[in-house]
């Protein structure tokens, strides 16, 4: 990779170490045909060449079908990331799944970092470590372009897979699926398939036509806030700034700020702000229009971290300040040749940094389920709309609800007082109570399940924090037998 790839935060030697994994595990798929491949070879286009889109070629080029993979931007592994549009990657245990069963996981901690739990940034300096969940569980920090650049050249690696750069979808037949792409030399062409995958993100030119069809259902809705990516470099000496292993937020309320550590030394960070007021006292983004503004508000709303951003300025008026949207369709299918997978699904908001892990998750279960009917794609897309329509949905709501409590609440003491009291509930009845953060990001449970269950935590905590002296009793024996007979009241089995 040359150096002008990006900020991929991935150490060569790491690079090409995974890259040699991946050959390994090209080797043995061509080797040993443990799924009913088809040996007619059967062609398949994926439209969008990003995370989702490379993982989905992978699985598919295992089975021995003839993928070709269209994207309408440049090959990053020659020209790099697009700068300034990048919320690191938060890879989980869905996501980590995924890539195993894909045969590409190995070694995954030398391109990304563990974070064990949020840092908390207070006004006036003080910072306060949040576990994520019970120890040695961590979630680890990707950068965008790093993980996807290693996911191409896992497809590449496929003899099965071809990849087409600076392809832009302009039309789809959906029931033939047939594409055309307009190339960078301005020709349109088609391009026949005997299914065609949707997996161009949030904006999906798949979905586009799908959304033309009668009995359609489609809604999507942007977030008031914007976001612009910004950056804490390495200190001088290559070492981070901050704490490396936490996800670090500045909760301020209405906005916030985060930071995610880069293998580099470096922080990709984010800030998340309204992009216009609607209060006198409320900062946004209208307000931010000179150098002297920026440093101002970063001076005020974020002390602690101003020094140790020299380019901030630069950063800030050169990056574009992104919008944030959530997607919800129905259906995901059309008949036995067309589909939507990832964002082009469920675009969902980065506050549980669920988007790339749930569709990481999509083509897990879709392949798993190729498995299950024996290559017959139509029963396979069948039931692969009706598992994953619910899930998508839920993870949308707990997406819009972990903004509230990343950007207000983990700065409350009775919030934190929340934390504690779940993680010792996880500690006394391991088998019976698990906090919704872990079994969103620590398990494989069905997102539903997770939205159900955090309705009924939030009824059993509201209960609990009402119980009187509770801040200084709750881990007494007294204090537990309180809270032990309202969870048997909802439910619990302790």
């Amino acid at each position: 990779m040359s150096k002008k790839c990006g900020k991929f935060s991935v150490h060569y030697a790491a690079k090409w170490e995974f890259i040699a994994i991946l050959a390994g595990a090209k080797l043995y798929a061509e080797n040993h045909h443990h799924h009913s491949c088809m040996s007619n070879h059967q062609k398949i286009t994926i439209v969008g060449g990003g995370l989702v889109g490379s993982l989905c070629a992978i699985f598919l080029a295992k089975r021995n079908y003839d993928v070709h993979v269209f994207d309408r931007r440049r090959d990053m592994r020659k020209t790099g990331a697009e700068r300034g549009r990048s919320i690191n990657l938060a890879l989980s245990h869905r996501g980590l799944r995924a890539l195993e069963a894909a045969g590409i996981a190995a070694h995954i901690d030398q391109i990304g970092i563990p974070m064990r739990g949020r840092m908390i940034h207070h006004r006036d300096g003080s910072t306060a470590f949040q576990p994520y969940g019970k120890e040695g569980e961590a979630i680890y920090s990707v950068s965008r372009g790093g993980l996807n650049a290693l996911l191409l050249e896992a497809a590449d690696a496929h003899a099965h897979v071809h990849l087409h750069f600076e392809e832009r979808c302009q039309d789809v037949n959906l029931a033939t699926a047939t594409a055309s792409f307009l190339n960078a030399g301005g020709v349109l062409h088609e391009v026949s398939a005997d299914c065609l995958i949707g997996a161009d993100g949030a904006y999906s030119a798949v979905r586009g036509v799908m959304q033309k069809r009668e009995r359609f259902n489609y809604e999507q809705y942007y977030l008031e806030h914007g976001y612009k990516e910004l950056t804490i470099p390495a200190a001088p000496d290559g070492t981070w700034a901050l704490e490396k292993n936490a996800l670090h937020i500045w909760p301020r309320g209405r906005y916030m700020f985060i930071a995610l550590p880069n293998t580099d030394g470096s922080f990709t960070c984010t800030l998340f702000l309204p992009f216009e007021s609607s209060r006198d006292d409320e900062p946004a983004f209208e307000d931010l229009q000179t150098n002297e503004a920026v440093t101002d508000f970063f001076r005020t709303s974020f002390p602690d971290a101003l020094p140790l951003m020299p380019e901030l300025c630069s950063d800030f008026f050169h990056n574009p300040t992104a919008t944030l949207v959530t997607v919800r369709c129905s259906p995901w299918i059309h008949h036995d040749k067309t589909m939507l997978i990832g964002d082009a699904a469920h675009a969902i908001v980065p506050f549980y940094g669920q988007g790339m892990n749930a569709g990481f998750e999509d083509c897990r279960i879709f392949d798993e389920l190729l498995t299950k009917h024996e290559n017959t794609w139509l029963d396979a897309m069948q039931e692969y709309n009706t598992l994953r329509k619910p899930n998508g949905d839920a993870i949308a709501r707990l997406a819009m609800q972990n903004f509230v409590e990343m950007s207000e609440r983990v700065a409350d003491p009775r919030f934190l007082l929340r934390k504690k009291i779940e993680q010792r509930c996880q500690t006394l009845y391991p088998s019976a109570f698990v906090p919704v953060y872990s079994m969103v990001t620590f398990s494989h449970l069905p997102y539903s399940d997770a939205l159900r269950e955090m309705e009924r935590q939030d009824a059993l905590f509201d209960a609990v924090l009402q119980l009187n002296a509770i801040e200084t009793r709750w881990d007494t024996s007294e204090g537990e037998s309180e809270i032990r007979g309202l969870m048997r009241s909802a439910g619990y089995a302790v």
